[in-house]
């Protein structure tokens, strides 16, 4: 029999094993074909105008795929190593010589990996339909893209992998020549080395997070912590601070927890409780850098789906705080009215209005932490009744504006750095002084076309008429407007005439957040299926050490449903401890981006934290049921 029969049908007699791992590659196979065909799609260049943006993102994006892939892989043969070392030990003691347990080895990953690639491209082919009709859909655009393959795509695809499995399965090869004969025959009994708690590295483990979380949590642009270190150094400390705590949380902090849980006898004493705690005390303790890697993995996740999430649930808003007029340009003639009215639909409303522009002497608002700090700013003026009209169109509150007073309508005020407007003056070329009573967040006029807009009374818009050029505006409400009839009036208007639409601009920010989703959703779910597959592969590696100890149990006399709710218990600590504490790494993380840009995540945040928390949870149920058919059936097997 040759190696490489022999590797076929060992692949053949353990394919349940590998299952999850082989549909773990399939999919990163298939996310990474989806990724590159689309960076080749004729369909999305058509259909978008940011074709050659995405087709960058789509190469960052696996880029991104490839290197995880490559480390999940690597990962996970050493997981694979660990559970078949009696069987290497035993081939070894037959005479078989490393050189050909090596190459055996070697034929078995590159077989798993050939499989995997093949079934991966061809899946990636049928699904390429749905994933464009997805990705196009995110991107606002109605389209059902369709079937294509792309030769390139494929190439690109087999080579990129073809070299990971290749790599990898060297990995598997040199692997035999690190170990000893009798390290194989007890390498079940190994772990990673279970550590006695610490109360200094416990202690140590709580400030470091608590460290990262401060620095995290401090603001990027008027924190003297972030001036002095600098960004990317601060960067690196919180990632570091946070990763080293983590590791230690689990080292030290845990097994603190559940050695106080152990003090409780009447509860110890009850059923497997004094197993199922004894083994999490090694379990957690020993496998810290495991689960690290898993609450790292599920942070990282999270934060960047969630962010990605939030900016996309935000889109609309965004775009009609920017235009609150459905289209809006500067008028400089009837001709100009006419030519745009003949290409528009029914309208909700079509005001033409009177504005000023006018240059103030803004020194008065100048601070050491406002960004723009110049003397004199251009602002559009309108009076009081011309804000009380559009107000009432767009569904807003009306102002009140006494005289010699004005309130300034600044969709992008930061307390950071933006001016503090109340109670300042400031003064026109002719010497006219106005005084802020307040300030607005929200506009009647559309940004690109107006700009930042102030609103004085009617009698002091009189007073103002000579300080600054008069503009006419026309502002447009439209129920069904599209991106199609926003292309129709632009094409009748001059560039001068500084035209804005809403339509537009929303489909804009859609393309680009649209397709961070696609991308940022497809990459998560490959971090979470992996990570599911680490804990499952980590787990069931366990489960065979444990098979004598609940053999023992049985023989005891202890009944099947006390050992599964023992098993479930301890598979669920260890699933859910570094999803917790992943969880809380990502809601810090979260909430320091939702500051820095000041935008409200919390609900889109939560949706994409529940969906996560509810696949993870179908990982948690495969390890269990797996767990317990190894058990069940090694007691059946011994008796």
């Amino acid at each position: 029999m040759t190696l490489f029969s022999l590797a076929r049908k060992n692949i053949a007699r353990n394919f349940s094993q590998y299952f999850l791992y082989i549909a773990s590659m399939v999919f990163s196979i298939v996310i990474y074909f989806t990724f590159v065909t689309l960076k080749y799609s004729d369909t999305i260049a058509e259909q978008t105008a940011s074709s050659q943006k995405l087709g960058s993102l789509m190469s960052g994006a696996a880029v991104i795929l490839i290197f995880f892939v490559f480390i999940f892989i690597a990962y996970s043969n050493s997981f694979f190593m660990k559970k078949r070392k009696k069987e290497v030990a035993l081939y070894a003691l037959l005479g078989v010589r490393n050189r050909q347990i090596g190459f055996m080895l070697f034929f078995e990953n590159l077989l798993l990996g050939l499989f995997s690639l093949i079934v991966g491209i061809v899946l990636g082919f049928l699904c390429s339909k749905g994933f464009m009709t997805i990705l196009i859909h995110l991107m606002g655009y109605d389209v059902v893209a369709p079937f294509t393959f792309s030769a390139a795509a494929a190439m690109n695809t087999a080579i990129v992998f073809l070299v990971i499995f290749l790599v990898t399965s060297f990995q598997g090869y040199r692997l035999i020549y690190q170990f000893k004969l009798i390290d194989l025959f007890h390498a079940s009994k190994k772990g990673e080395v279970a550590p006695k708690p610490s109360m200094i590295v416990a202690v140590l483990g709580v400030l470091l997070i608590v460290l990262g979380y401060w620095l995290a949590m401090q603001d990027l642009f008027t924190s003297k912590v972030w001036e002095k270190i600098g960004f990317p150094l601060t960067v690196l400390i919180i990632l570091t601070t946070v990763i080293l705590g983590t590791f230690l949380l689990f080292h030290s902090v845990t097994g603190f927890v559940l050695a106080m849980i152990k003090k409780n006898e009447r509860w110890l004493w009850k059923g497997l409780h004094v197993i199922t705690i004894s083994q999490l005390l090694y379990r957690i303790r020993g496998n810290a850098r495991t689960l690290t890697v898993i609450a790292v993995l599920s942070a990282t996740t999270v934060t960047a789906g969630g962010a990605v999430y939030g900016l996309y649930y935000n889109t609309n808003d965004s775009a009609k705080t920017i235009n609150p007029n459905t289209f809006m340009y500067q008028s400089t003639d009837a001709e100009m009215d006419k030519q745009v009215s003949a290409v528009l639909s029914a309208t909700k409303y079509d005001e033409n209005i009177e504005a000023l522009s006018i240059t103030f002497h803004t020194k008065e608002l100048n601070s050491s932490s406002a960004f723009d700090s110049s003397d004199k700013r251009g602002y559009t003026v309108i009076d009081e009744k011309t804000y009380n009209q559009l107000a009432s169109l767009q569904h807003k509150e009306k102002l009140d504006v006494k005289d010699g007073y004005a309130v300034i309508l600044d969709i992008g005020y930061d307390k950071r750095f933006s001016p503090i407007y109340t109670g300042k003056t400031i003064t026109t070329g002719n010497g006219h002084p106005l005084t802020f009573q307040s300030f607005k967040t929200q506009t009647v006029l559309n940004v690109g076309t107006a700009g930042i807009s102030v609103v004085v009374s009617d009698d002091q818009y009189k007073v103002l008429q000579n300080d600054g050029e008069v503009l006419h505006y026309r502002v447009l409400g439209v129920a069904d407007a599209s991106v199609d009839l926003s292309k129709k009036i632009a094409n009748q208007l001059p560039e001068e005439a500084l035209f804005s639409s809403g339509p537009q601009d929303y489909q804009t920010s859609l393309e680009g957040v649209g397709s961070l989703l696609f991308i940022g959703s497809f990459l998560g779910l490959v971090f979470l299926a992996a990570t599911g597959s680490i804990i499952y592969f980590k787990v069931l590696t366990e489960a065979e050490e444990d098979k004598s100890q609940y053999n023992m149990l049985h023989k005891m006399g202890v009944s099947a449903k006390e050992m599964r709710k023992s098993i479930a218990s301890q598979v669920f600590v260890i699933f859910v401890v570094p999803l917790v504490v992943g969880l809380l790494h990502s809601v810090v993380a979260l909430k320091a981006f939702s500051s820095l840009l000041m935008i409200d995540l919390a609900k889109p945040v939560l949706l994409w934290m529940i969906a996560y928390t509810v696949i993870y949870g179908l990982y948690y149920f495969l390890t269990v049921a797996s767990y317990n058919r190894i058990i069940t059936l090694n007691n059946r097997t011994e008796g």
